[in-house]
């Protein structure tokens, strides 16, 4: 098991949207990695005190819970929901297309847009993203 990394410094172009990803991947604190010496010092020091240390801007994405994705357009049909369950169960998406009668590159192309249907850009992301909103209950 890996520990957790206490201080992530970050490129100064895309602290916001990386910093968030940082967070969720296990750091304790971010910042530019242009800060000063003494800035990373308080950073550290306030991090050991089990304290996080994050740009305003971070920290308002990550209580906006989405981390900088894009905003969701609308929720998935049923059938989308049962594609996405059977990705997260370990289907392939050739065995998808397999079953529900697609063509794999159709099947490639049905799932790409549903991850722009919901604002994500993955499949990992969908299944998260399914998970947190419950869409695979019941």
């Amino acid at each position: 098991m890996r520990p957790r990394p206490l201080v992530v410094a970050l490129p100064s172009d895309d602290v916001s949207s990386l910093g968030v990803r940082a967070m969720r991947a296990g750091a304790r604190s971010v910042l530019a990695r242009a800060a000063t010496v003494p800035a990373l010092q308080r950073a550290v020091s306030a991090t050991l005190d089990g304290a996080a240390v994050m740009p305003a801007d971070v920290a308002d994405l990550l209580v906006a819970e989405r981390g900088g994705l894009p905003p969701r357009r609308s929720a998935p049909s049923a059938q989308q929901v049962d594609w996405l369950r059977r990705l997260a169960g370990g289907w392939t998406v050739s065995r998808l297309a397999s079953d529900t009668g697609y063509s794999e590159r159709a099947m490639y192309r049905l799932l790409r847009a549903l991850y722009r249907q919901i604002g994500v850009s993955t499949r990992l992301d969908a299944i998260v993203l399914a998970h947190e909103e419950g869409w695979f209950r019941g």
